[in-house]
């Protein structure tokens, strides 16, 4: 039995929760977290946390919204209750496939890159650095660093306009703030000039209202997106782990990062362990015969991951390679994948770190029997399973699927006679106690 221990479980994970506890020897924290009608969370925590090590176990399968909101709300209940630390374990990370950089679903970045190198209109990115040949040189200072910000600025609008920029002096040498706007560049200018129009040379400029004229949305002069021009895009990676600190978390313990680079996001310790000793452990006990089954990785991103189990193993490799990337969403059934390796009259066995759609196993799966392979198991740490995955699963090439149980697979064993579980309970259990008494849990990454 720990002592001074509290296990908080949410409502995304409740059987590993009892799982954690009974493996620790202590009893599941007494609480309440229930949701208004208008759909908000409400937690009450029962027991006192004052002084106590907690561990709030909440999964991102399901509702991963929903569940991480109520993971924030239990972490700061934590520790406005004078918690003395708060640990979240995540067996599987809510929003570890979304990078800070963007990525469509066939792989390729959406910000595209320049196509033409040798294009005169150059967007800001692309600009080159030294003027051009029909471009006026940016004037340099003669006062030094004096007015460095009011230089730059009048210089950027004097080569945006081509033309000079006539500026007033007050009587005491200041020039007006008012001098340093466009439109009171512009009226100084037309003024000067004796030109009441207000038309700029460098096109009519536009306002956010300016966006509900679809006519004005549609003309030549409105702005378009260049090539080289980047889109603004959420970056889920560093909301999510600010979100987490800033609700109250000391330590995050989690199982397989999909993106390991999501550690970097942290600025708290984060422990990633490891489904790989789960998966070879059920290799070398199920699988008959297995050094003369092969390994395959059923993309290239999971190649590090499948080599790393079939060294361990002494076991061959295979991969499985998509031979032309499809540009459209649409055409991704269509894209040709080619088998790298040799399977012919052996077991295949597919090792994967999460299957939500579980199309890419299935697929995966079929070219390996059509290529001649006898028996295909898939072997995954995070079994999602959304929408007609499970459908899709029974109707596919598939003998065996092996999966731990980071989220509830209760109904998905119910409607796949293909599916068996594996526990990971006592392996967040040990980390739970190591961590609680200050040792190390490097076991549990070196465990072969």
């Amino acid at each position: 039995m720990v002592r001074n221990i509290v296990v908080l479980g949410g409502n995304s994970h409740p059987q590993l929760t009892e799982n954690i506890c009974n493996t620790l020897g202590v009893p599941p924290c007494n609480r309440i977290l229930t949701k208004f009608s208008v759909g908000e969370s409400r937690l009450e925590i029962s027991d006192s946390v004052r002084g106590k090590d907690v561990y709030i176990i909440q999964s991102g399968g399901g509702k991963a919204n929903d569940h991480f909101v109520e993971l924030c709300i239990m972490i700061s209940a934590c520790k406005t209750g004078s918690a003395k630390r708060v640990t979240a374990v995540l067996p599987l990370f809510p929003y570890s496939r979304q990078p800070d950089v963007p990525y469509n679903k066939v792989g390729a970045p959406l910000a595209k890159t320049p196509t033409d190198i040798n294009r005169v209109d150059f967007t800001f990115e692309s600009r080159p650095t030294t003027p051009g040949g029909s471009q006026t040189p940016t004037p340099g200072l003669q006062n030094g660093i004096d007015g460095l910000q009011k230089k730059l600025g009048k210089a950027s609008l004097e080569q945006l306009n081509g033309t000079a920029v006539y500026t007033p002096q007050m009587s005491n040498g200041i020039t007006p703030r008012r001098s340093d706007t466009v439109d009171s560049l512009q009226s100084i200018t037309n003024g000067r000039n004796g030109d009441s129009s207000a038309t700029s040379a460098t096109g009519p400029s536009f306002t956010t209202h300016d966006y509900e004229n679809p006519t004005l949305m549609t003309s030549k002069a409105f702005f378009k997106a260049k090539p080289g021009y980047k889109q603004w895009v959420a970056q889920a990676g560093t909301l999510v782990a600010d979100l987490l600190t800033c609700a109250g978390a000391d330590h995050i313990i989690t199982m397989d990062l999909h993106d390991p680079q999501y550690q970097g996001f942290f600025d708290i310790p984060v422990d990633n362990l490891y489904g790989k000793p789960l998966l070879k452990r059920y290799i070398q006990q199920n699988i008959p015969n297995f050094r003369d089954a092969v390994i395959v990785s059923p993309d290239a991103g999971g190649a590090k991951r499948a080599t790393a189990i079939a060294d361990g193993l002494n076991m061959e490799f295979a991969l499985i390679h998509k031979e032309r990337r499809p540009t459209r969403i649409t055409d991704r059934q269509n894209a040709t994948m080619m088998l790298v390796g040799e399977v012919t009259n052996r077991v295949a066995i597919l090792v994967d770190d999460l299957a939500d759609t579980s199309n890419t196993i299935t697929r995966a799966a079929k070219l390996l029997k059509k290529e001649g392979a006898t028996y295909v198991y898939a072997l995954l740490t995070h079994g999602i399973f959304s929408g007609d995955a499970i459908t899709r699963i029974n109707a596919s090439a598939l003998d065996k699927v092996i999966v731990a149980n980071s989220v509830p697979q209760d109904e998905h064993r119910r409607l796949c006679p293909k599916l068996e579980v594996l526990e990971i309970g006592g392996v967040f259990a040990e980390a739970i106690r190591r961590v609680h008494h200050g040792e190390s849990i490097s076991v549990l990454f070196q465990y072969d």
